[in-house]
């Protein structure tokens, strides 16, 4: 475990600066990431280089959400706490010996955390929070087929703009 919160802190400080630039607007951390209930994309018990993959992706779309989405002086703070990726991996396999995950209504896609807004030294927003999308299988959805984390993005673009743009429209 400590290996990885390293390797994240790592990733953190290469994306976000140098001594003299100011605090990120964005920073993620993952709490306990060898507990996450699903977060690897080809295996339903992820090695700890599944779970980074998945990690990296999520923090990469959460940037791409707050690089345009937070006002200069405003910083987002994400602890994530648990990710369940959409659909799940059946308790068997085919031909070819390879997991697969299956997509049914039941198994919508869940990230936990924690998250501070912060507005200079003002706290805006201060919450535990769940990202869900029960209706995933059913939305609109503007990501390729292809991309691994389609459910996912869709589910955290809408808690960014409900969460986090709503309340900076605010104030």
């Amino acid at each position: 475990m400590p290996r990885l919160l390293v390797a994240t802190i790592a990733a953190l400080l290469v994306t976000g600066a140098s001594a003299q630039a100011p605090a990120p607007a964005l920073s993620v951390f993952f709490v306990h990431p060898e507990r996450f209930t699903d977060a690897a994309y080809a295996h339903p018990n992820g090695s700890e280089p599944e779970r980074v993959e998945v990690m990296r992706d999520v923090q990469r779309h959460l940037v791409q959400l707050a690089g345009p989405g937070l006002p200069p002086g405003d910083s987002l703070r994400i602890e994530v706490v648990d990710i369940d990726l959409a659909g799940w991996f059946e308790p068997f396999r085919f031909r070819t010996g390879t997991d697969i995950r299956i997509l049914r209504d039941i198994t919508w896609p869940r990230i936990r955390l924690h998250y501070t807004l912060t507005r200079g030294e003002r706290v805006l927003a201060d919450a535990d929070d769940q990202m869900s999308d029960l209706n995933y299988l059913g939305s609109v959805n503007r990501y390729s087929p292809s991309d691994r984390l389609r459910y996912e993005k869709a589910m955290m673009d809408d808690w960014f703009d409900r969460r986090i743009a709503a309340r900076l429209a605010q104030d």
